[in-house]
């Protein structure tokens, strides 16, 4: 018998980066299980009011990644689930460099602190499908044993390809731990609020002349039923997780009832631009080559181990279009601010075809 009392399910465990959305619902999910005993939310900054009443069922204690190490032992931690990550710089909390610090060293950090942890026998870390990368010469369909054809351009991409490297190590190291690897298609659904849903948002959507990529996207709900399993279940390995099916840009656009602005593909940081001056959020290079290339990501793995098929990609996004139903109202100034963007974005392409010719 395991330590929680049912085989597979752990007594104790912590769940980082608590104080985000996706941290929050896990953390409140674990612990409402009867199953597990103890939860444990680890994250620096106090999670905000709006996850109050989520996490009244959670231990919380503000924490370091790199203070991990006595805290898992002294607990006798079973399990940890890693979603401490950034999946877009924040220019005014340090921006790349904060962004690789949190990735890249704080997952390091923890690794080590499991190494040291005598009774874990779980590890779940949230990964995602920008470890592919986005290219021209990329496959149609991107298996679990893929190699990227290209080094991810985006800050986000690269700092996956190191967080698996690192537990590709660990797996090493400690061959008694599960060590469950998550690859997420970007979220979506009635209650995320992402750079993709806040992409989807917009009035005007820029997407890149001439390019339909095809997308993938994971139903939040069923992102959070994956992620439970991993820890009540044993599934080692690397699985893709993502909706059945794809959507093509255009597709999404109409369904969402959204305008298309298609720009020249040198011009498209300058339509993201458009986007961060109407306060819709941020967008780097993964995201960027996303919106070009497209991905798909194949399931069969993650569908035969877990006995699990989340809802399609097209139903995910629809339940996000039911949600958002009514869009996002821009005021004359927004409007005003929009046109001058795309009008200097034009003059700007016009000008590097003239230096050309």
């Amino acid at each position: 018998m395991t330590p929680g009392g049912t085989p597979g399910a752990p007594g104790v465990v912590v769940v980082t980066g608590v104080g985000r959305y996706l941290g929050a619902h896990v953390a409140a999910r674990l612990a409402a299980d009867p199953r597990i005993e103890r939860v444990i939310g680890v994250d620096p900054a106090t999670p905000g009011p709006e996850f109050t009443d989520l996490l009244d069922r959670v231990e919380r204690i503000r924490l370091d990644l790199d203070s991990l190490g006595g805290l898992l032992a002294d607990l006798e931690v079973d399990a940890v689930v890693h979603l401490a990550l950034v999946s877009a710089p924040d220019q005014q909390h340090g921006g790349r460099a904060a962004m690789k610090e949190q990735n890249v060293i704080g997952t390091m950090q923890l690794l080590a602190a499991c190494q040291r942890a005598p009774r874990l026998r779980k590890l779940v870390v949230r990964s995602s499908t920008a470890a592919y990368g986005a290219s021209f010469r990329d496959p149609a369909v991107f298996t679990e044993e893929t190699e990227p054809r290209e080094v991810p351009r985006g800050g986000f991409g690269r700092d996956i390809l190191d967080i698996e490297g690192y537990v590709r190590g660990f797996r090493r190291r400690r061959p008694d731990v599960t060590a469950t690897v998550l690859r997420f298609a970007p979220f979506i659904g009635s209650t995320a609020d992402t750079t993709l849903t806040r992409y989807f948002s917009q009035p005007v959507v820029p997407t890149v002349f001439g390019r339909d990529p095809r997308l993938q996207f994971v139903h939040f709900d069923d992102a959070l039923e994956v992620l439970h399993r991993s820890i009540v279940e044993e599934h080692p390995g690397t699985y893709n997780v993502a909706g059945p099916g794809v959507l093509s840009l255009s597709q999404a656009i109409r369904r969402a009832g959204r305008v298309a602005m298609p720009v020249l593909e040198p011009g498209l940081s300058g339509a993201a631009a458009i986007a961060r001056n109407l306060g819709f959020g941020r967008y780097g290079l993964d995201q960027v080559d996303l919106f070009v290339h497209g991905r798909v990501v194949d399931t069969t793995r993650l569908e035969r181990e877990y006995g699990f098929t989340p809802r399609s990609t097209a139903a995910a996004f629809e339940d996000f279009i039911r949600a958002h139903h009514g869009g996002v109202v821009v005021s004359r100034d927004q409007l005003a601010a929009a046109e001058q963007l795309v009008l200097e974005g034009i003059r700007q392409v016009r000008s590097a075809v003239r230096e050309r010719s």
